[in-house]
């Protein structure tokens, strides 16, 4: 499979670099051990929703990693504005800060903070087509605790298990998958939260630390009680999902787009989620 990279501009070490600018070695800790951490917001269509929440959040991923927090949040929001430059300016784009340890601590495994690097990248990343729908499947793979890995982090090394969750997945004929938590509770999507729907009421797996309740998540959940629709959090099994009127995911990259099969049960995309998107896409424009 041949790659070529879409427009990419990284603001690093006091300056802006075009294209897929290296920025570690073979001795970097972060390429070593996987000390890095990042965060991912979107620019599209002349907007750039809650990006203040994600600069907010890499840097509280910094200090989980162990890392040191070394850029304050106004500094991060001007470098966006100073990279949205480069681009036209409807243009959907990915925004990702980044922090990682550049050398080993006092006992090589662990990383020196003092040591932290960091940089912001954006580049240009179409919004996916909401007609098209998703499949999911149920994953044999599970998401860890927070006594087992960074769960509090949106950390890098967190993704390989999210990602063999997508490869079996897309081998048994499925776009995404849902992965439990330990106890067996549907924790998330491999690659955004999920909502179900069942008489007009969104339920959506409560937070418990196995995942990311992420930003998109959290700001739908709340346009949507402000706009009278129930929205609960609670302990979800797969079934309940299997048996839901309306199925639909938020993330940063897709923001709210529908679910239109589960195993192999057609659904349509439901008027729960079209308000929810038409709710978070005033938001975002307001």
């Amino acid at each position: 499979m041949s790659h070529s990279w879409t427009r990419t501009f990284t603001y690093l070490d006091g300056a802006w670099h075009e294209g897929n600018v290296p920025i570690m070695g073979v001795r970097t800790h972060a390429a070593w051990l996987g000390t890095s951490v990042f965060d991912g917001a979107r620019a599209f269509e002349g907007v750039t929703p809650d990006i203040e929440l994600h600069f907010l959040r890499v840097n509280r991923s910094a200090v989980a990693m162990g890392l040191k927090a070394v850029v304050p949040i106004e500094k991060w929001i001007e470098l966006t504005h100073q990279g949205l430059k480069h681009f036209a300016p409807d243009a959907a784009l990915y925004i990702r800060p980044m922090y990682w340890a550049e050398y080993p601590g006092a006992r090589t495994v662990d990383a020196d903070a003092e040591s932290t690097r960091w940089c912001l990248s954006l580049y240009e990343a179409g919004m996916p087509d909401p007609a098209r729908g998703t499949s999911i499947t149920l994953s044999p793979f599970r998401r860890p605790t927070v006594e087992c890995a960074v769960t509090d982090a949106k950390a890098g090394a967190l993704y390989p298990n999210n990602a063999r969750a997508l490869v079996e997945a897309h081998k048994r004929g499925f776009d995404n998958a849902a992965l439990c938590d330990m106890l067996g509770n549907v924790a998330e999507l491999a690659t955004a939260n999920v909502f179900m729907v069942k008489d007009g009421v969104a339920f959506t797996p409560a937070a418990n630390g196995t995942f990311l309740a992420g930003i998109t998540r959290t700001r739908t959940m709340g346009l949507m009680r402000e706009a009278g629709i129930e929205v609960v959090e609670t302990s979800l099994r797969w079934e309940d999902f299997r048996g839901a009127d309306e199925l639909f995911t938020t993330g940063n990259y897709s923001k709210v787009s529908p679910i239109t099969r589960i195993e192999e049960r057609e659904l349509q995309p439901g008027p729960v989620y079209r308000r929810a998107r038409k709710l978070y896409w005033d938001f975002a424009h307001s």
